[in-house]
């Protein structure tokens, strides 16, 4: 699977990135905007019980299709591929709740925020940590190549535009990371300290997982909060510009307020 992955990096990396233009007039000419997602990362994206991509993430990203005047295509690469740029036109955009950081940057655009949220810590239901001091020591796991894999070695750079100040609060005496947030709940929800004795995901993810059966519950305050980003790979301003008219649009307009409202019963597109 490594050596896999690591081929579809190379490729990528050798198709070089997008020209001018070129995404742009490719969806329009198609009719078609291909959104790469997560279909483990409920309630953001996932698979829903008629097997189809359900979640925010899609529902945002089926928004932007409708008024570029497109179809929505969802396919599914690991996050590592994704966050490593250099797509090669294998999908125009990426609606997954990515955090811009500045080393994410160097591949990537970011035309437009489009909601906020917490990142935060769980323990097993039968664990005594009250807050995140006790996870000290721990063992804790995260999603590999994300934000809160960064933050636990102290080297998360969230540099993007009204972006919360944070601070590192806890040493994890070992990080583990998964392919998504649900591989790393599936080990917690094992037992107290078998395979995990925490997580640090996005709070609305954690929050569903409870809702869905997981035998966890959340500690402390919010480690963080991250603004997450529409992204698309380099080289096409005219694709970015649009993107970033649209999402400019649907905040003002209330379509992101509804859409997050009806997912996380909240409203997160704006820093509370």
């Amino acid at each position: 699977m490594k050596q896999f992955l690591a081929c579809l990096i190379l490729a990528a990396v050798a198709a070089g990135p997008a020209s001018a233009g070129e995404v742009l007039d490719r969806v329009m000419k198609t009719k078609t905007l291909t959104m790469s997602s997560d279909p483990a990362y409920p309630p953001q994206s996932f698979l829903n019980d008629q097997n189809e991509m359900d979640g925010f993430d899609i529902d945002v990203g089926r928004e932007i299709a409708r008024r570029l005047g497109a179809e929505l295509k969802v396919i599914t690469p690991a996050w590592e591929i994704i966050t490593a740029g250099n797509w090669g036109g294998r999908w125009d955009i990426s609606v997954g709740s990515m955090t811009p950081t500045k080393a994410r940057a160097q591949v990537l655009d970011f035309p437009a925020v489009y909601y906020y949220t917490p990142a935060s810590f769980a323990v097993h239901k039968d664990s005594n940590a009250s807050g995140s001091g006790d996870l000290d020591g721990k063992t804790i796991g995260v999603c590999g190549g994300c934000t809160y894999e960064a933050y636990l070695k102290k080297e998360l750079v969230i540099d993007a535009e009204g972006a919360p100040p944070f601070t590192y609060d806890v040493e994890a005496g070992e990080i583990r990371s998964y392919e998504t947030d649900t591989n790393a709940f599936d080990d917690l929800r094992i037992g107290d300290g078998k395979r995990l004795d925490a997580v640090l995901s996005a709070l609305p993810t954690i929050e569903e997982a409870i809702k869905n059966g997981y035998p966890m519950k959340v500690v402390g305050d919010p480690a963080f909060y991250e603004p997450l980003a529409v992204a698309l790979d380099k080289g096409d301003p005219a694709f970015a510009a649009k993107i970033k008219e649209i999402v400019e649009a649907m905040h003002a307009d209330g379509t992101l307020t509804k859409l997050s409202e009806k997912w996380y019963g909240v409203d997160l597109t704006k820093v509370r």
